[in-house]
């Protein structure tokens, strides 16, 4: 930033407009120098399966089974890319092992140029990722069983405002391999509706229907928060977040294709005491093909007997090869006869007119279920917020929607709503809940305005909780200025009105976020869950007149200094 002298301005006009008039002649020239230049276009990435296997070629005839790779993009961008580009595939190094068809996508064109090489074609790139084209994979006649060989994808690309570029695609390669094991998860007959403590025996089975052994194998155990398996093996790797555990139990052996084996003591699966809706997944895979996550840092073994696999039936000759991975997993779904306790919690508040205050809300899940919509991925409830009459809406929680007081659809996003709603996560614990935070300004002091906070279904013609027991606790108020709170107040102020549960007047005591009577813009509760900032009026005179006597102190030294001079 240039720096400036009162010395440089002429004596009778010292001061303020001249420093004003050299910033502003001088601001262009700073911002046009801080001005980024042009974005490059985007650097694309392709992206595929690691390696692939292949049915053996079969000499009798018939057609042949073929697997899938699929070739994906990834458009880091925001915004989709619009220009032409094209994928090259390099298909020397699987002659003589595969035989590769193409089955592109929306907006793509793909042509073979003899045995060689492939080209594919379009017009516009999704934002993320998104799949060009699926490689159909057959192996070649006359190829042997472990034979093997590699493809490798480039790509350039022209957009509407460039020339071509050099290398816009990170390329990629993929390994075809002919035959292989093929392991298959046996569906286990659950009890798909059990009772909280219900135990069950899961004996795991699989086989391996490929065309060659298996050398070792991982057996993944996946089972919601509502699920659990006692047992836990010396070689297994046990991971928990807050809705999974994740068991991988490495299993060494050959594991003979042809061959069907079971463990040696069947696995418990328990539904607990917080069981409702749950998932429990089991799959089977080959050592060293299982990619190492992230989370397998923060993974713990087990300190009991070590997991084994035993044979069910004897290999047999390799018939009706299936080297399908979709059939390495099955999942049961479980839905437990239980029940869950949401209740919502407010807060109070007391503040003068033109007090900007802050309100915590929510609910809190007091169980014993825990609640989780872990197939849909949609929401398990949502909080209703109506806001207490007088005020107005400052800040809102991220995700959020305004509605109007009726609750219907509302085209304006940018001004304050006179009612919220506030979507919970997909999963909520028990112990958990949804806490919110809203800046509200009281723009008129009435005594105990109060807003309304429900919880309820997730969208406004779902207003009930099918496993909740207590619905009378779903409601809860958040008042401004009660009756023993601070602050003027010309009139009382009615209940707000068009919000569910009307008439309640419910603030749980013990909910975290309510709060009792204190000072003015503040609470009674400790720690103050809704401090006042103030009125912005007082502050905006209080900052002007600290500038103006500034200004005035600075301009007369000047001038003693000049008439010493």
């Amino acid at each position: 930033m240039t720096r400036f002298s009162p010395r440089t301005a002429p004596l009778r006009r010292a001061g303020g407009l001249a420093a004003t008039a050299l910033l502003l002649a001088a601001g262009p020239l700073t911002v046009a120098a801080a001005a980024p230049a042009r974005a490059a276009d985007p650097v694309f990435t392709l992206g595929g399966p690691a390696e692939t296997a292949l049915h053996p070629y079969a000499e009798g005839g018939g057609a042949p089974k073929r697997s899938t790779a699929g070739i994906t993009v990834t458009n880091p961008a925001d915004e989709g890319y619009e220009g032409e580009f094209t994928l090259t595939f390099d298909l020397t190094g699987v002659a003589g092992v595969a035989d590769v068809a193409f089955d592109p996508g929306p907006g793509v064109e793909c042509e073979t140029k003899g045995t060689r090489s492939a080209v594919c074609t379009g017009d516009t790139l999704a934002p993320g990722l998104s799949t060009v084209t699926g490689l159909l994979l057959g192996a070649a006649k006359g190829s042997e069983q472990g034979a093997s060989g590699t493809i490798r994808v480039t790509g350039e690309a022209r957009s509407a405002t460039s020339t071509p570029l050099a290398a816009p695609f990170t390329p990629f390669t993929t390994r075809v391999t002919v035959g292989g094991p093929d392991l298959v998860m046996r569906k286990l007959p659950f009890d798909h509706e059990p009772t909280p403590g219900q135990k069950q025996q899961a004996p795991i089975t699989f086989a391996n229907r490929g065309s060659r052994d298996a050398d070792g194998v991982v057996l993944t155990l996946r089972y919601s928060r509502g699920l659990d398996i006692p047992q836990r093996y010396s070689n297994c790797a046990y991971t928990t977040d807050e809705t999974w555990t994740t068991a991988r139990c490495s299993v060494e052996g050959a594991f003979e294709a042809g061959a069907t084996y079971t463990l040696a003591a069947p696995l418990t699966l328990e539904a607990t005491t917080r069981a409702y809706r749950d998932l429990f997944a089991y799959g089977i895979q080959e050592a060293g093909t299982v990619p190492r996550e992230a989370s397998a840092a923060r993974s713990e073994r087990g300190s009991g007997t070590v997991l084994r696999a035993v044979p069910l039936t004897k290999a047999l000759a390799a018939r009706g090869v299936d080297l399908e991975p979709g059939d390495n997993e099955q999942e049961a779904e479980f839905r437990t006869a239980n029940t869950a306790d949401f209740m919502a919690y407010g807060d109070e508040a007391s503040g003068a007119a033109g007090a900007t205050v802050t309100a915590r809300l929510g609910f809190h899940n007091d169980g014993p279920a825990w609640i989780g919509r872990i197939r849909s991925g949609g929401s398990v409830a949502a909080v209703d917020f109506t806001v207490p009459q007088g005020a107005t809406v400052t800040s809102a929680p991220k995700g959020c929607r305004g509605v109007t007081a009726e609750g219907a659809y509302r085209e304006d996003r940018k001004t304050p709503a006179p009612r919220y709603l506030c979507p919970a996560p997909t999963a909520v614990r028990d112990g958990g809940g949804l806490d919110l935070s809203f800046g509200l300004r009281i723009d008129k002091a009435l005594i105990g305005a109060a807003g309304r906070v429900t919880v309820r279904g997730p969208g406004l013609q779902e207003a009930g909780l099918p496993f909740d027991p207590k619905p009378g606790n779903n409601t809860a108020r958040v008042v401004l200025n009660g009756q023993s709170g601070g602050g003027p107040s010309p009139s009382p102020a009615p209940p707000a009105e068009g919000g569910p549960g009307a008439g309640s007047g419910r603030t749980p005591s013990a909910a975290p976020g309510t709060s009792g009577t204190g000072a003015p813009g503040t609470t009674g509760r400790g720690g103050g869950s809704l401090a006042s900032t103030g009125s912005p009026a007082a502050m905006t005179a209080s900052v002007t007149a600290i500038a103006a006597l500034t200004t005035g102190l600075a301009l007369f030294a000047a001038a003693r200094r000049r008439r010493k001079a």
